[in-house]
């Protein structure tokens, strides 16, 4: 047993879980492992004495239980959640693993302000919103850096390869550049450790095959390293699907003093998935029917990655971070789906071939210093990204088929043009200023700015077009701590987003530019290990797009969100877990200009979500029992709010059972109940996407 700890003036007694690694707990509050030089203390029981420096989480993980305390995502700078003057969620690594997470999408699915499968079945990407506005293209990140999709192009992140996902809540031009004003996902890459662990599992299903192995630790006094791998043979729980996968992820620091460590960072991502699958709505027929060609049906991308993370403190409050990343990412998509003609003549066909360089590194530079009575925390950064994607497109049609009794004709009835030629190279120039000041300890201002220069070149169905777009993007937060434990924050920020590509648009294209003001609330007893946070915003966005035809888009003139978010989170002596989220999203149309669609809903965003999740470890330690509810709010599927889906709850439950402190056995249930339900309807098609069914995973595993 360790005792006489004392983090953040809470203490407690602890007891260690295994020889090199323990997991912390004083009076409910679970912190990150610890390294023991003696194995034999823990096997004895043995009272130890450690600081409690040695218990602050890192801002990037491992966390160690469901609840985070710091984070780098809000301000780039290493931070208290509850000191940012902005709303920043964390899904820990706990909490991905406790629910078997299988892709970004279930990851988030309990985290207030974020809709995810808004598309149902179909799958190609990471699709999610934040605060009603759609940011699967641009809002994702990769441990500070943009992992993108251009066009078609792009891949979806493997939750077995992350240690954290940090969710940050509104416009953030002002510290990452180009985005939509709803925020981004930044995933945090599993880094290597300074203690020994490991572990290997292995998880079966109906139609469903994984194995992985996660181990890491020193190698010596400077190096260390870790090893993440993960294969899977599956489908999606419908017939003629697949979600093939293959991930192997190397990792290694050099931290050759206390002031300096460079971490290199490398994966391999393999995914063999499938496009759309939809039925014609109010067809009544099985919603897994599939309408397509199973010999011509693949979303299949390799994605490769190599990049550093290199921190070094100068000494006397200066120290530098530098991250930098490069991707490239190889696309085979091929689809027949359902078009706007009767699918018994004929339906729709499109093969992609798709290739992406991504460049991407940021430098900065991070000052510290006392003055008087006031702590000064100095920001300054510069950010370089590339992209250059190109993609062979072919368009055709496909044989009709009877949707009550389909027969295949295979790829002997697709009729593809020939090839159009797509290019966009983007490069991208941000430089950004933040200063921090905290007065007597309890307020903190907030100041920054970001000036961006984007340069975009691209070529589409042989139009070309070449554009720099510029942006000078701020933002301002104030954070009141009334006590330790309870901080009141009000924040204004803006966005600066460019148009996807000109050449799809319909008229003349600007760049889409977002405002946020916000006032939140965020407590954190100082006697359990607990997060709550209260938010209400107003976001606007100008210039957004929005489809109207199958393969355009036209500017509109504004939308707005105002809203709600509460999300609550306990770890209580790693026995109780509860996860709590609501949300309310007012949305509207404010300004339109050509369709008529002024004053209504945009398409996709219900207005209420709200879930719960708990997870029980019954005395004995040996079973853990969870159950969670997800419930969403009806949603237009498209912007003239012709077709509405209605709302629809899911259930899931997990059981876990501990035969030694080594080796367990986890079954987690996904849609437990096998509901029914359309996500969306295209209402250029009338095709009904529903959402995915009732899933059964067991994995067995043994972990050191």
């Amino acid at each position: 047993m360790i005792t006489n700890i004392s983090p953040g003036g809470r203490t407690g007694a602890v007891f260690v879980t295994s020889p090199q690694r323990a997991r912390v707990s004083a009076l409910g509050v679970t912190f990150a492992a610890l390294v023991l030089s003696g194995p034999a203390l823990a096997e004895r029981g043995e009272t130890v004495t450690v600081e409690s420096s040695a218990l602050q989480q890192s801002p990037i993980g491992t966390d160690g239980s469901i609840i985070a305390d710091r984070t780098t995502t809000g301000s780039k700078t290493d931070t208290a959640l509850l000191d940012l003057s902005s709303t920043v969620s964390v899904v820990t690594e706990e909490e991905i693993a406790q629910r078997k997470a299988q892709d970004l999408e279930q990851v988030l699915g309990y985290t207030a302000g974020v809709s995810v499968g808004q598309y149902g079945s179909d799958n190609r990407y990471d699709y999610f919103m934040i605060r009603g506005f759609d940011n699967t293209a641009l809002g994702t990140y990769r441990d500070g850096l943009a992992h993108r999709t251009v066009n078609f192009t792009g891949s979806r992140l493997e939750p077995y390869g992350l240690q954290r996902i940090d969710v940050l809540k509104g416009s953030t031009s002002s510290l990452f550049g180009l985005n939509a004003p709803g925020g981004l996902v930044n995933a945090i890459t599993k880094r290597p450790t300074e203690y020994a662990f490991g572990e290997v599992y292995t998880t079966l299903g109906d139609g469903h095959q994984e194995t992985g192995a996660d181990v890491g630790g020193p190698i010596n006094a400077e190096w260390r390293y870790r090893l993440t791998a993960k294969w899977q043979e599956a489908d999606r729980g419908a017939r003629h699907t697949e979600d093939d996968r293959l991930y192997l992820a190397p990792a290694l620091t050099w931290a050759p003093s206390a002031q300096t460590s460079l971490t290199f960072l490398a994966d391999f991502n393999q995914r063999d998935s499938n496009a759309s699958n939809a039925i014609p709505y109010g067809s009544n027929i099985d919603p897994q029917t599939f309408l397509g060609e199973p010999g011509y049906d693949a979303m299949n991308t390799i994605e490769r990655n190599l990049g550093f993370d290199l921190r070094h403190a100068f000494g006397n409050g200066l120290s530098l971070e530098q991250t930098a990343r490069y991707t490239h990412t190889d696309l085979t998509l091929e689809s027949v789906y359902l078009g706007a003609a009767d699918p018994a003549v004929s339906r729709e066909a499109y093969g992609i071939l798709g290739e992406s360089d991504q460049y991407n590194i940021d430098s900065r530079l991070i000052y510290d210093a006392e003055l008087g009575n006031i702590s000064s925390k100095t920001l300054a950064g510069i950010e370089y990204t590339h992209t250059d994607t190109t993609e062979a497109q072919r368009y055709g049609s496909a044989g009709g088929i009877d949707i009550t009794q389909p027969r295949y004709c295979g790829r002997a009835c697709i009729d593809l043009a020939a090839p159009v030629r797509f290019h966009q190279k983007r490069e991208g120039q941000g430089y950004y200023l933040q200063e921090e000041l905290t007065f007597d300890e309890r307020w903190i201002l907030t100041l920054g700015g970001r000036y961006d220069e984007v340069e975009t070149e691209s070529l589409s169905s042989g139009t070309a077009s070449e554009t720099t777009d510029y942006a000078f993007t701020k933002r301002a937060g104030l954070t009141y701590k009334a006590t330790e434990s309870l901080s009141l924050y009000a924040n204004y920020s803006e966005s600066f987003q460019p148009p996807a590509s000109r050449t799809l648009l319909v008229g003349r294209a600007e760049p889409q530019e977002g405002t946020q003001y916000e006032v939140g609330m965020k407590y954190r007893p100082e006697t359990l290990n607990a997060l709550v946070t209260v938010a209400a915003f107003d976001l606007t966005q100008t210039n957004v797009a929005t489809q109207v035809t199958p393969t355009r888009y036209r500017q509109i003139g504004e939308v707005s969100v105002q809203g709600l978010e509460l999300e609550g989170k306990l770890a209580l002596a790693e026995r109780l877990n509860l996860i709590a989220a609501y949300s309310y999203w007012d949305a509207r149309i404010d300004r339109d200009g050509f369709s008529g669609n002024e004053g209504n809903r945009p398409g996709l965003v219900p207005r209420h979500m709200a879930s719960f999740w708990a997870d029980y470890t019954l005395p004995g330690d040996e079973l853990t029992l969870g159950l969670g509810t997800r419930f969403v709010g009806s949603s237009y599927s498209d912007d003239a709010n012709t077709v509405k889906a209605a709302s629809y709850t899911l259930v899931e439950a997990m059981a876990r059972y501990r035969f030694t402190p080594r080796v367990d056995l986890t079954v987690n249930a996904h849609n437990l109940f096998d509901r029914e339900y359309i996500t969306d309807v295209n209402p250029f098609s009338n095709s009904a996407f529903y959402g995915e069914g009732r899933s059964v995973l067991g994995t067995l595993r043994y972990h050191w």
